[in-house]
């Protein structure tokens, strides 16, 4: 059908912008071009609106990017349609998203945790890491020195590497037993002098839009797996 190209990649910041209807599949619209980032990677999709038809979901096939609409497209194949994104919410999904980077390299740092999952929402986010202990005191401490970082007023970058360039990058992977996908190519998010992971979702430009990070609660997922629910304020 056609690669979606990723306006989000390069600007996170795109909150309206112009594409043409590749294709419609039902209630999914195929366009050339989107600033909506889909789901994936633990985030939730973008929603928003493409010419006046409410945008409830995106999701990824392939190189496409499908946007599922409420209600039947008012535009055809081949039309130029105009997409705007809920920006408030996006901004929170990004801002969590950026917290969640900071908050898996602290912990790493202090115990050499690997994330075994994630999920990030514009309300409620968590981490979860392969970790025996997580005491109240601990997670206080690192919730502290992610504070520290977000003060700090980092900048958020993002360049592409050449796959077998960025895996000499220590810390690169953070997953466990994950590898980054079997692409030449990876999208590098590196954050100040703190964390530097393979990533391909939307983030802040600098860690002074998070505001402050809190934790809302931690649970035990089994004998060596702990989650952790955050939010920013």
């Amino acid at each position: 059908m056609g690669m979606t190209e990723k306006l989000f990649w390069t600007d996170s910041y795109l909150k309206e912008f112009d594409a043409k209807v590749l294709a419609i599949d039902g209630p999914n619209v195929i366009l050339d071009r989107t600033a909506f980032n889909p789901q994936g990677g633990g985030l939730v999709s973008d929603t928003g609106a493409l010419s006046g038809s409410r945008v409830d979901q995106v999701t990824k096939n392939g190189d496409e990017i499908l946007h599922r609409l409420s209600d039947a497209p008012v535009f055809l194949p081949d039309s130029t349609v105009h997409g705007s994104l809920d920006w408030e919410r996006r901004h929170r999904i990004m801002r969590m998203h950026t917290t969640a980077h900071l908050l898996s390299s602290i912990v790493n740092r202090e115990t050499g945790a690997l994330i075994t999952g994630n999920q990030i929402n514009p309300d409620e986010s968590r981490v979860d890491f392969s970790l025996e202990q997580f005491d109240r005191d601990k997670i206080g401490y690192y919730v502290d020195q992610v504070n520290q970082v977000v003060a700090r007023g980092l900048e958020v970058t993002a360049v592409f590497m050449k796959k077998e360039e960025a895996m000499k990058i220590p810390g690169m992977v953070k997953l466990a037993n994950a590898a980054p996908p079997s692409v030449d190519v990876l999208r590098i998010v590196q954050i100040g002098d703190v964390d530097t992971q393979a990533d391909g979702g939307v983030h802040v430009k600098n860690t002074n839009e998070i505001g402050k990070v809190v934790v809302l609660r931690a649970e035990n997922k089994g004998k060596a797996n702990r989650r952790l629910y955050f939010t920013v304020q």
